[in-house]
C-alpha cells in the first residue's frame, strides 16, 4: 500500500509561488500515475495535474496551465508541484494521490485510491 505525505503549503500573496512536495513510502511499481488534486470549501474536488510515472506524460487543468508544473523524482519517490503566479482562486487544500490503474485510465483521472492528508494553500489578494 502506498503512503503519501505532502508538504510545502502555506500562505502567499497573489503573484507569489509555492512548491508542494509529496513523499511516497512503501512505493509500488504498479503505481502508474500520480497527481495533485485540490478542494476549496464548498466546492468539489478538482484534478489539478497528473503525471504518468513511466514516461512523464502530464495533464493540467485549464485553470492552472502555464502557471503550475508537475514533476517527479522517481529515485526519491517524490512528486512535486511548482505553483507560480498564484491567484486567490488557487486557495484550497491540496492533496497528493496515486493511481494503480492502467495508464489509459489514470491519465483520465481514474483509480486514485491512495491519498495524502493534504496541505493548505492560501493566496491573498
Amino acid at each position: 500500500q502506498v503512503q503519501l505525505v505532502e508538504s510545502g503549503g502555506g500562505a502567499v500573496q497573489a503573484g507569489g509561488s509555492l512548491r508542494l512536495s509529496c513523499a511516497a513510502s512503501r512505493y509500488t511499481h504498479s503505481t502508474y500515475c500520480m497527481g495533485w488534486f485540490r478542494q476549496a470549501p464548498g466546492k468539489e474536488r478538482e484534478r489539478v495535474a497528473t503525471i504518468v510515472t513511466a514516461g512523464g506524460s502530464t495533464y493540467y487543468a485549464d485553470s492552472v496551465k502555464g502557471r503550475f508544473t508537475i514533476s517527479q523524482d522517481n529515485a526519491k519517490n517524490t512528486l512535486f508541484l511548482q505553483m507560480n503566479s498564484l491567484k486567490p482562486e488557487d486557495t484550497a487544500m491540496y492533496y497528493c494521490a496515486a493511481s494503480t490503474w492502467v495508464e489509459s485510465l489514470c491519465r483520465q483521472g481514474y483509480g486514485y485510491l491512495y491519498w495524502g492528508q493534504g496541505t493548505q494553500v492560501t493566496v491573498s489578494s
